[in-house]
């Protein structure tokens, strides 16, 4: 274990907070050994999806456990599992590269495979639960390791039982995905046909998919390497049709999505920026000038700072719309 340790390495927010003790695992004989002297008082992935508001005066455990297996195959699909430390989109690619379907849509979403199954992560239409088959995870209440079929994860729209009911018992050790031999695209939201279009693509392929993602993605999304972010910072909300009437009729150029039946998600995005706030920047701490949604460090920004921030942009927008935004990034 070390001591002292910086943790803006480890963070895509890239806020300079301190760690008290810090240790990687790449191993469940490492995670055992590790639990058997101290509790951590934070298990970190890819630190893409956190804001880290002060200094951590306990351990802070990283998970780097690698590896990625074909487990088994049938005529059509093939099964793979992967370490919960590995790189997501690095995970992706080596799919792709295989011609294996149904994670192209995820590109470039930052991040480690064991943190994807917690958030379910998705975009343009697709959602980690859709390639999901299994995962193994190490139980500290009962010192066991515990497979979770999809039924078992309780996922829901950026949310499953490892956010939400159990937060904090279970520490991912390994995803198994079932992917397509023949793919199946998923072409639908007019962000990635417009893109293919651009792109002059008629008979797309999932390469050519993945490559619209990670266009859209670039053009929209601040890269965390130049300035730090984790992506979206507030899930986009869902409301029920009544709601949904009553704002439409007020603001007719709201965009607004079918969710399931008798709600309407609506763009979190769009709605923070109604309230003045893309662009806003106060010292170090602001959002992002061409995405609302996007809160960032300009540089030498504090993590509270960030959350103040960000409590300011909830209290507006639930002053102007009556919506309630619930932060999709975990705040430690």
């Amino acid at each position: 274990m070390e001591k002292n340790v910086s943790l803006l390495p480890f963070n895509s927010f890239r806020l300079d907070v301190r760690a008290a003790e810090f240790v990687s695992v790449k191993s469940l004989n490492d995670l055992e050994e590790v639990l058997r002297q101290k509790t951590p008082s934070l298990i970190l992935g890819g630190g893409s999806n956190l804001l880290l508001s002060s200094n951590l005066e306990g351990l802070v455990m990283k998970i780097d456990i690698g590896g990625i297996d074909e487990v088994k195959e049938d005529h059509t699909h093939i099964y793979v599992k992967a370490g919960a430390g590995e790189n997501w989109h690095d995970f992706v690619t080596y799919t792709m590269k295989r011609n294996w379907g149904g994670l192209e849509n995820l590109s470039l979403i930052p991040g480690q495979v064991g943190a994807a199954p917690i958030q379910n992560i998705g975009a343009y239409g697709v959602e980690l639960k859709d390639s999901f088959y299994e995962l193994e995870a190490y139980d500290r209440q009962k010192q066991k390791v515990f497979a979770f079929g999809v039924n078992d994860c309780h996922f829901g729209y950026r949310d499953s039982i490892f956010k939400s009911e159990e937060k904090g018992r279970y520490i991912i050790l390994n995803v198994t995905f079932i992917l397509r031999k023949t793919p199946v695209l998923h072409t639908g939201y007019g962000a990635i046909r417009e893109e293919l279009k651009k792109m002059g693509v008629e008979s797309p392929t999932i390469q050519d998919v993945s490559q619209a993602v990670i266009n859209i993605r670039r053009s929209k999304l601040p890269d965390p390497k130049e300035i730090g972010n984790a992506g979206s910072f507030f899930k986009n909300p869902v409301v029920d049709q009544e709601k949904f009437l009553r704002l439409s009729a007020k603001y007719a150029e709201m965009p607004a999505y079918p969710h399931e039946e008798k709600s309407v998600k609506l763009a979190a995005g769009w709605l923070i920026e109604q309230c003045g706030w893309k662009g806003y920047r106060k010292g170090d701490a602001g959002v992002h000038r061409d995405q609302a949604l996007v809160l960032v460090n300009y540089g030498q920004a504090t993590g509270k700072e960030i959350l103040d921030l960000s409590e300011q942009i909830e209290a507006s927008v639930y002053r102007k719309f009556g919506i309630v935004l619930e932060r999709e990034v975990n705040v430690v």
